[in-house]
């Protein structure tokens, strides 16, 4: 039973999917002055918004590591899971602006990349959740979760920096499609719609895989615990 409601949600997040990508490249008007490379703001900036909501899951599930560690192990435990799926997800969605971001920028700018404040910012994001997941993965010992818990912190610093790069600076990289100058941003009926459609799909996609690592996760903690459980009556 449970496999065939897992399918069902999944077979219900692909056409969901599918959906915005029909209204991103069919129904969408192309931009004015772009042309149809200006879709690509359909996966653009759903993405790089999305990054911040994975990003914000593992810096609360990491103080709460941190405020659980000696209190309440167990706690502390599934708050890690979350922790680490939060962050293994949102350097996912970090990396598709990194990369969309190149392939917009060439034919419109004429350059692949330039070190304005929002671009930099949005890499200095990535590679501190990268250097997250690498300290997880290679780091030993009982400090390794406070030392990854200090990493998400950083990475929470520079979340609103990024976010208001444009706001804050003159630079290279376009105008915020909300909540920028009156005169900026979408328009047009079709292509805001579009726009939505293509949140809420890569949103519940997101979150499904998010619940999936969660649960992997889980599961091996499990067995992690049960072997160090069974190490401890051999000795």
């Amino acid at each position: 039973m449970k496999k065939l409601i897992f399918i069902v949600i999944l077979l219900a997040v692909a056409a969901l999917m599918w959906w915005g990508f029909y209204q991103a490249m069919y129904v969408a008007p192309a931009d004015a002055a772009q042309g149809d490379v200006g879709r690509i703001i359909y996966y653009h900036v759903p993405n790089a918004m999305l990054c911040y909501l994975f990003f914000s899951i593992n810096f609360v599930a990491s103080l709460l590591v941190l405020a659980w560690q000696r209190s309440q192990p167990a706690r502390a435990l599934a708050a890690d899971a979350w922790a680490l799926a939060g962050a293994e997800v949102g350097v996912v969605y970090c990396t598709v602006p990194l990369v969309t971001g190149p392939i917009w920028a060439r034919p419109v700018w004429g350059i692949w990349w330039t070190w304005d404040a929002r671009l930099t910012t949005t890499l200095v994001l990535w590679l501190i959740y990268v250097s997250y997941l690498l300290v997880r993965r290679f780091a030993a010992g009982s400090q390794m979760q406070t030392l990854a818990a200090v990493l998400s912190v950083f990475g929470a610093v520079d979340m609103p920096i990024n976010y208001l790069a444009n706001r804050l600076w003159r630079t290279q990289h376009p105008a915020p499609v909300f909540g920028g100058d009156p005169d900026a941003g979408m328009k047009d009926p079709d292509m805001l719609a579009a726009f939505g459609w293509n949140v809420l799909a890569w949103g519940v996609w997101g979150l499904l895989v998010l619940a999936i690592r969660i649960y992997l996760e889980r599961r091996q903690q499990a067995i992690d615990g049960a072997e160090a459980q069974a190490a401890l009556a051999a000795d």
